[in-house]
């Protein structure tokens, strides 16, 4: 019998960053989510330390591609964690006219059944 899969208790709060202005044209340099993200990447849980310890993104702000748009992730746990990191980027995301959109990511239904 299959294990039925469980919606979590509370939904995900999560937001998208998406390399795309308002006028719908490419946001550049085109590494700019992985700066976005390194530059973030402080905000983390803590780290017991490991050989790549110091090359971690951190899991409130994420790179991502969406639909082939470069885009951001954020987790609004940051604005509680760290407020003027959260408003860092959302600040970012504003002063370069991108798009957000309000949804989050959905874990692959095969990582779910493992």
């Amino acid at each position: 019998m299959a294990d039925t899969i469980k919606p979590p208790s509370l939904p995900a709060r999560e937001f998208f960053i998406q390399g795309i202005t308002s006028d719908g044209r490419q946001f550049r340099p085109s590494d700019w989510a992985e700066r976005l993200c390194g530059a973030m990447s402080c905000f983390r849980p803590q780290v017991t330390g490991g050989r790549n310890a110091h090359l971690l993104y951190s899991p409130y702000v994420l790179p991502t591609v969406l639909n082939g748009i470069r885009s951001v992730v954020v987790n609004e746990d940051l604005r509680e964690i760290e407020p003027l990191a959260y408003h860092f980027v959302v600040d970012f995301a504003k002063d370069n006219d991108l798009q957000i959109v309000h949804a989050c990511l959905l874990p692959d239904v095969d990582q779910l059944e493992k």
